[in-house]
């Protein structure tokens, strides 16, 4: 059995890879984030702000989708060892290979020793050793491996929480609801626990995540499971469904929990008198805006592309077969474009243009040429 590709979720897949590029060429350039150059600018922190709230647990939801039927057609273990082939080995060139180069840039030219093979050795034996954009790969194996493990064992678990949320499919405010609360769910403790910030690093082993949003992204992923069990051309995220048809709704309701998201953020700069250790009200707050905004965006994202599955996205389309390539190779062209603008006293826009052109650019034509590779076509 061969799985037919849904080509409006293969947009918002696409989509999403977008905006991790765009994300990462933006942060740079940012007032308050953790950019490096001089040249900075205040709306940046508004886009950054934007992506960073949903774009990674989307992206997570959106994988999910696809696994219930992947299983149903391969069987747990042939599953597991496709998913160890298109995410293990990519994770391994990455951290062996591309992430070493795309990070010697901070050893060049200003270190005594620019020997690439000894900072290659030095980042493997005492590190740090940056997994950089592959720690969305070992995540999402690990998931999967569960979600195999699940199936194999427990068969109809995945089948019974497909039909538990086929119920909600013709209740479309019940549904939302019910993933909002969700959302502040799995998230809100841990937010409370170990703050935004942390992540969770075991050595100097490139196996991170943010810690916070541990449960986050696996239960948005399971989302996705069983949303996709109960039927993606049928289910509640038919194309002529009503979550679908109500996309709008859930964007306003994103736009206005951004404005929470952005009330609080001014409150932490202007009115909070402790500014690296504010109250528990204010924590509690910023989760719960977090959560539910990162829940209208994860279901607008893919309603928006289903609801126009028909209109013409030609750059989407063009894009969606390199779209795993440039993700993983994004990081390489990124910063070495970055030091190679780092000096000029371009304007913080003009810089940003550059790094996301060239980068985008770039890693797309890599992975054109890469894909002329048999094997490579068959990976990524």
């Amino acid at each position: 059995m061969v799985a037919q590709r849904i080509i409006p979720l293969d947009r918002a897949r696409t989509f999403v890879t977008f905006l991790v590029v765009l994300y990462h060429s933006v942060i740079n350039y940012t007032h308050f984030g953790i950019g490096g150059d001089r040249m900075r600018w205040l709306g940046f922190d508004l886009i950054v702000l934007f992506e960073d709230s949903f774009f990674m647990a989307c992206m997570f939801f959106i994988s999910g989708l696809f696994v219930s039927d992947s299983l149903a057609r391969r069987g747990s273990a042939n599953f597991l060892s496709n998913r160890g082939w298109r995410l293990g080995i990519p994770y391994l060139g990455s951290i062996f290979v591309l992430m070493p180069i795309a990070y010697f840039r901070y050893q060049f030219p200003d270190a005594a020793d620019i020997n690439f093979f000894h900072f290659w050795w030095r980042t493997l034996t005492t590190g740090p050793w940056p997994p950089g954009p592959a720690w969305f790969l070992w995540v999402l194996l690990t998931l999967d491996a569960i979600a195999a493990l699940l199936w194999a064992v427990v068969p109809r678990a995945i089948e019974a929480l497909g039909r538990r949320i086929d119920t909600l499919r013709d209740r479309p405010m019940t549904a939302f609801a019910a993933f909002l609360v969700f959302s502040i769910i799995i998230y809100l403790p841990l937010r409370l626990e170990f703050g935004d910030s942390s992540w969770f690093v075991p050595g100097h082993y490139p196996l991170i995540i943010q810690t916070s949003r541990i449960l986050l992204y696996a239960g948005y992923f399971f989302a996705g499971v069983g949303i996709g069990a109960a039927g993606l051309r049928s289910g509640p995220l038919a194309e002529k469904g009503e979550i679908v048809k109500h996309w709008m709704v859930w964007f306003a309701f994103a736009l206005a929990f951004y404005g929470a998201i952005l009330v609080l953020v001014y409150a932490h700069h202007n009115w909070i008198v402790d500014f690296r250790s504010p109250p528990l009200w204010w924590h509690t707050a910023y989760g719960v805006s977090f959560a539910m905004f990162c829940a209208s965006m994860t279901l607008t994202i893919p309603a928006v592309f289903l609801r126009f599955a028909g209109s013409p996205l030609r750059l989407l389309d063009t894009m969606q077969p390199s779209a795993y390539g440039i993700y993983l190779l994004h990081f390489i062209p990124l910063i070495w474009l970055q030091y190679l603008v780092y000096d000029p006293a371009f304007p913080a826009f003009v810089k940003f243009a550059i790094v996301f052109a060239g980068t985008l650019s770039t890693s797309w034509g890599l992975t054109v040429l890469l894909r002329k590779i048999p094997v490579l076509a068959r990976l990524i």
